[in-house]
């Protein structure tokens, strides 16, 4: 089959790509959906992304589609079941897949739906050229889920990236009545407000500099919303009567705004750092602020087992996957979207396989 494939620094071309192979224990997935995610983006501009990797190799892994195929020791699955995948899982048999913590060292003992050949770290060969009728992945059964019937596989091609903030939430540790500050607007900080809507943060601080995303924000529950590039975001938030931000997620990761996330939290907060910094940049930390505050200061990193959390998420009518898809392309729209963000900027974009 032919795929998007990364060659090198911001070279992606369509190429011939061979099917993975099906084990015994997997689940032979053609994929209708893919969304492009930051770790692409970032992958492609040559940066790291969420680990590093050995072109060339597909990219794409938030992904839905149907089952076309079982291994002889699949049970749950058959052919005909609409089914979105977890791109990473365990040996099973380290001292951290025992502990629970596999997603931790993704890099080192991850085994990935990627075809063997292709030195690959979380990626999915699912940028299928749309002149091929079927784009194929092979996970184990056991990182296959369901998606009911009334879920849409376009509003499920989420459950990926949702399942990455359900794991920030949780971190994160939001309460009835707490006050948020979320930095950063784009797809993920999109969600995240929402998520703390759900949660029942009183009041959700959007610090944003695009004036359309902080409009955006309101639609996901944002309370407050702040330009730091021409407001004082300390200020503002004082002079709308918060006297403690309780907590920070700062989903952009770049040094200005990390530095942020420090200076906006409040006596006792937590702050969790999700966007994704640059490989060896340093931030500016000084470890008396955050005594004399005493924080809380955790890193958020992929999906430790919350695929089923957000597939039932997605389901319920608490969390509309479709307010947060920006557009659909096709294969030979995704060079663009890698090289510019055009409209990945405001919502997620979906590669559409037909």
């Amino acid at each position: 089959m032919k795929a998007g494939v990364y060659y090198g620094v911001e070279d992606f071309r369509v190429a011939e790509f061979p099917e993975p192979e099906l084990k015994e224990d997997g689940v032979k997935i053609a994929v209708k959906y893919c969304g492009v995610c930051g770790t692409d983006v970032h992958k492609f501009h040559g940066q790291c992304g969420s680990h590093p990797m050995k072109p060339p190799v597909p990219l794409g892994h938030e992904v839905s589609g149907v089952v076309v195929e079982t291994g002889k020791h699949v049970t749950h699955f058959k052919v005909g079941d609409r089914v979105v995948a977890d791109p990473n899982w365990g040996c099973g048999a380290c001292f951290f897949c025992k502990n629970t913590i596999s997603h931790a060292i993704i890099s080192t003992t991850i085994v990935l739906i990627a075809v063997p050949k292709f030195d690959s770290t979380f990626s999915i060969p699912i940028f299928a050229n749309i002149e091929v009728s079927e784009a194929y992945i092979c996970p184990p059964e056991s990182n296959v889920y369901h998606i009911p019937d009334h879920l849409s596989l376009r509003e499920a091609a989420l459950a990926e990236p949702l399942s990455c903030c359900l794991h920030g939430m949780d971190l994160l540790d939001v309460k009835l009545g707490d006050v948020v500050v979320v930095i950063g607007m784009g797809m993920i900080g999109s969600m995240m407000v929402k998520l703390c809507s759900i949660a029942g943060a009183s009041h959700i601080i959007v610090i944003e500099t695009q004036e359309n995303k902080r409009e955006s924000a309101k639609d996901y529950g944002a309370t407050l919303f702040i330009n730091p590039n021409v407001e004082n975001v300390e200020t503002v938030i004082a002079q709308n009567g918060i006297q403690n931000v309780d907590k920070v997620m700062e989903c952009v990761g770049a040094k200005v705004t990390m530095r942020t996330a420090f200076e906006v939290a409040g006596k006792c907060a937590t702050i969790v750092l999700f966007g994704l910094g640059k490989e060896g940049e340093a931030i500016d930390f000084y470890p008396y602020e955050a005594f004399r505050k005493e924080l809380t200061i955790r890193a958020s990193y992929v999906n430790p087992h919350t695929m089923e959390r957000a597939v039932r998420l997605l389901s319920s009518n608490q969390f509309s996957a479709s307010m947060f898809i920006s557009k659909e392309i096709q294969l030979e729209e995704a060079e663009v979207e890698l090289r510019t963000q055009k409209d990945s900027r405001y919502g997620k974009v979906l590669v559409h396989i037909s």
